[in-house]
């Protein structure tokens, strides 16, 4: 009985996975399982989606006991960033222990095939889900760090007592040194003054007008010796 099961299973398997099964032997064939993976970063170069071989080989008594399962990866296969085969297996293979239990003479490969997509996907979408929460969580932080640079820090009474003390400080040396400055200008402009109003006799004094004193004296003496001898 087993026997008719197994050919009527494998020619029922031939009409859905027509281009995906490929038989090794009588008993044992093996199944392309093409994973559906939805990548949440749609900015980034997607990846192409991985694909398993479930192989499959019937004992004797199959279905009333159950097959022989492997799962292998596609020669050449590149390697996908949130699935590794070779460190994934036992939990694949594990979480069709279940299916096969319920189904136990029964033909079951079709269910585990679903199986075993669903479960390498899930375990994908797991992982993807844990590195994005990882970015939030890296975001978060580095935007609470930006925060706290526009906010700065917090003020106390003490820093706000210490902070008026300097600006007081500074203001005070601001005024002081305008008022140097102011009264620097203010004595070049009183002596620039005094140049430009200075006397006749002022200059004469200061011997900026020597020449002239000079002459007038000179006429001077010349008129008073002329009147003596005239005298």
């Amino acid at each position: 009985m087993g026997k008719e099961e197994q050919v009527e299973e494998r020619e029922v398997l031939d009409s859905i996975f027509p281009d995906e099964i490929t038989d090794i032997s009588e008993t044992e064939y093996r199944i392309s399982v093409a994973l559906d993976i939805v990548n949440p970063n749609a900015d980034e170069d997607e990846d192409e989606p991985p694909t398993l071989l479930l192989q499959v080989r019937y004992p004797e008594a199959y279905p009333d006991v159950a097959p022989d399962l492997e799962i292998l990866a596609p020669p050449n296969a590149p390697k996908y960033p949130h699935l590794d085969l070779q460190e994934d297996k036992p939990h694949l293979l594990s979480s069709l222990a279940p299916t096969i239990e319920e189904n136990i003479g029964m033909a079951m490969v079709f269910t585990l095939v679903s199986t075993l997509k669903e479960s390498a996907e899930a375990l994908v979408a797991e992982r993807q889900d844990a590195i994005q929460a990882e970015k939030e969580v890296e975001a978060a932080k580095a935007e609470e760090e930006e925060n706290r640079k526009f906010h700065g820090t917090a003020v106390t009474r003490e820093s706000f007592l210490e902070w008026r003390e300097r600006f007081q400080k500074d203001m005070e040396e601001e005024k002081r040194r305008k008022e140097e400055e102011a009264a620097l200008e203010d004595k070049k402009k009183r002596v620039a003054k005094e140049e430009v109003r200075l006397t006749g006799r002022q200059l004469w004094e200061r011997g900026l007008a020597r020449g002239d004193d000079e002459e007038e004296a000179g006429e001077e003496s010349v008129d008073i010796e002329k009147l003596k001898i005239q005298a």
